[in-house]
């Protein structure tokens, strides 16, 4: 009788133990099958020293990191975010990101950091930084809640997790939000596009003041490679001189550009302004997301505003909709983006 119980006994276990290991195994996505990955430092300058005219420095220049799937699509995904491409790599409880997300679906996906920012932090110049005690100050801007640490109902963030507020609050670089920089980060972005080295098909996918850049980089470029830009969230603007707009003073503008350059915007094949939920219509960006789409609708382009909060079934999103919780309906909406833009096509074989 003892005999026959622990055998029950062992085969009881041995059934749970397997009941989990299949559990695990249908949670579990396919391995991201890549043809070849890498990076590459692209614009910036050599000086001199004004010691030595012997002695160089190779110096503000961009650098890109990417990823290419076995079977890649046409066009390549360029995320770009003016504080961390870590943004991009996981959502905010350590999930899947967008890079992931995207390579999944068959982009290839290159990371940008600027010249100054993050990997491209060989300045030309001499910078400087001090701490300015801002974490309590990133969870009102991040869009989390009114107030910290008051969380928005229903918000698309773990808000009991500790770590992922830790994580996404650490997740930063060092940023330099003066008009100079803009300029400086968007030559190199230019010289990027332009080079075919990112495909001839671009869409930048960016976030807050990276959305500045994208729109900035899109009316010094050359060639037609940069066919949509999507911001979620942009912080920072670019107007064209003949509009009603008071240039700013400070790195986010807004700035005005010569009409000629402005209505560059006019040959993106797309641009959409992305917003998550507590955005309200008279909310200063939105307001001006959407005049910026009639400006540039206006010179013949194709522009609009998104609020995610507007697409059934979606609540809750913050000011980085592709690390939220219900990121992968966040890339759904691309999805649709980038279908009825026909930008999903295959290289033929």
């Amino acid at each position: 009788m003892l005999y026959l119980f622990l055998l029950l006994l062992s085969l009881a276990k041995a059934l749970a133990e397997l009941a989990v290991h299949d559990l695990a195994n249908a949670n579990r996505k396919p391995p991201i099958l890549l043809n070849r990955s890498g990076g590459f430092k692209i614009g910036g300058k050599v000086i001199q020293s004004p010691v030595s005219s012997t002695q160089t420095l190779h110096c503000d220049h961009g650098y890109i990191e990417y990823f290419v799937p076995q079977r890649p699509r046409r066009t390549s995904i360029v995320m770009w975010h003016s504080a961390s491409t870590q943004a991009f790599q996981n959502r905010w409880d350590g999930g899947e990101g967008f890079k992931d997300l995207y390579l999944r679906r068959n982009y290839p996906v290159y990371l940008w950091d600027g010249p100054r920012i993050g990997r491209a932090n060989w300045a030309c110049n001499s910078t400087s930084y001090a701490p300015d005690y801002r974490d309590k100050s990133n969870f009102v801007a991040w869009n989390f809640g009114p107030v910290y640490p008051q969380f928005w109902p229903g918000v698309q963030f773990p808000v009991n997790n500790t770590e992922a507020w830790e994580q996404a609050t650490s997740n930063r670089y060092v940023e330099y939000d003066t008009r100079e920089n803009v300029e400086l980060e968007t030559d190199a972005s230019a010289i990027a596009a332009d080079s075919g080295k990112l495909g001839d098909s671009i869409v930048y996918l960016t976030n807050s003041a990276g959305g500045l850049r994208a729109l900035r980089t899109a009316t010094k470029t050359n060639t037609t490679n940069i066919k949509a830009i999507v911001m979620y969230e942009i912080v920072g603007w670019i107007f064209p001189n003949t509009s009603n707009v008071t240039a700013g003073p400070g790195g986010f503008g807004p700035f005005l550009l010569p009409e000629e350059e402005f209505k560059r915007l006019a040959n993106v094949k797309k641009i959409q302004f992305v917003w998550g939920d507590n955005r309200a219509d008279s909310y200063s960006d939105v307001k001006l997301s959407r005049y910026a789409a009639d400006l540039i609708n206006g010179y013949g382009g194709n522009a609009e505003v998104l609020k995610l909060g507007e697409v059934e079934g979606m609540s809750g999103n913050t000011h980085s909709a592709f690390a939220d919780l219900n990121n992968e309906q966040v890339a759904d909406v691309l999805d649709n983006l980038l279908e009825d833009n026909e930008l999903d096509g295959y290289f033929a074989r």
